[in-house]
């Protein structure tokens, strides 16, 4: 890289939203805060906004949503409204992408906050970190329109999927077939209320219980429930949308893909290593099994954010080729944010 483009990309950073502003959210804003490739300019929650084409400062938007419960109050810049997306997507012209760190709660939110954007005739990257296969399917609906309306959308792209797709798309390629993908993660947080809407979503997995009833558990029948499982989620062959999106990518069927794990919402430590494992059999003949296995240091929201951030990445350059429409993590590179 020549120091011209070096200067271009520090005096012109990828101005960037996050939609959502909870404990992934905000673990968003952290991981934007060292980089000179992109720059957090606007954030939206439930009750309101806050927009700064020169960059807002990440200390601030946290301390204000923790203190008075939504980026609305934050001083010259936030604004309170009830239709904080709509309002942020009109205002926020300089806005080149966006994080959706929003719970697909219900299952149809995604699509809809997607059909926000392309009614609203702006042209844009967008990143999710969507988790279920029938909310992948949905957008997958969408993708001519996406493309019309000048969007370039990755979806799926946060842990898993994510991360964890795209390391079993690039495993595969050592076999000639592939009979399973596994993949088995392990969640560590000091306390679900930090993470309440990814732990409806999880709870929404468990067996006797779908995304409506875990949507309207009160915080008290969340508790109550993590009291009767010492604070451990055990979940088993998931919906989870790593199996459409290495179908679509050619891998494998989606029954070979299999995911299911352990999220423990009282103690940050892993309760066991995340790892995925491609079983294949190679054009000589032998079956053998690849592992990928993420370091229990690093947490849910690292590997979530930082993915995302570097499809958000890829997907800003595909955009200024030209290149809309909707892809997943399992087609298309990550690019490394610096």
């Amino acid at each position: 890289m020549s120091a011209d483009q070096v200067t271009d990309i520090i005096n012109n950073p990828i101005r960037v939203g996050i939609l959502g502003f909870g404990g992934l959210g905000q673990a968003a804003a952290r991981v934007l805060a060292p980089k000179s490739e992109m720059l957090l300019v606007a954030a939206a929650d439930q009750k309101g906004y806050a927009y700064n084409p020169a960059g807002l400062n990440r200390d601030r938007c946290v301390t204000t949503y923790q203190s008075q419960g939504s980026l609305g109050y934050l001083e010259s810049e936030g604004i309170l409204s009830d239709r904080s997306i709509a309002e942020l997507i009109t205002k926020a012209d300089k806005v080149e992408g966006y994080f959706l760190a929003l719970p697909n709660l219900p299952n149809t939110f995604m699509a809809s906050v997607a059909q926000q954007f392309i009614n609203s005739g702006w042209r844009g990257v967008l990143v999710d970190a969507i988790k279920r296969t029938s909310a992948i399917e949905q957008l997958l609906a969408m993708k001519n329109e996406l493309q019309a309306a000048g969007i370039t959308y990755m979806t799926g792209c946060g842990a898993t999927p994510g991360l964890l797709t795209a390391a079993a798309a690039l495993a595969a390629q050592s076999y000639a077939e592939i009979h399973s993908v596994k993949i088995t993660f392990g969640v560590g947080i000091a306390n679900w209320e930090a993470y309440r809407a990814t732990i409806r979503e999880d709870i929404a997995h468990l067996p006797g219980y779908t995304v409506e009833k875990a949507q309207s558990m009160t915080d008290a029948e969340v508790e109550a429930l993590l009291d009767r499982t010492d604070g451990l989620l055990k979940l088993e062959n998931m919906e989870h949308a790593d199996d459409i999106m290495l179908e679509i990518a050619g891998i494998c069927g989606r029954d070979r893909v299999t995911v299911g794990g352990i999220v423990d919402t009282r103690n940050p430590k892993k309760p066991l290593s995340t790892n995925v494992q491609i079983t294949g059999r190679t054009f000589e003949g032998k079956i053998s099994t690849h592992t990928f296995t993420l370091g229990d240091e690093t947490s849910m929201a690292a590997n979530v954010c930082g993915p995302a951030f570097g499809y958000l990445k890829a997907g800003v350059n595909l955009h200024r080729r030209g290149i809309y429409g909707l892809f997943t993590a399992a087609e298309i590179m990550p690019q490394f944010v610096k």
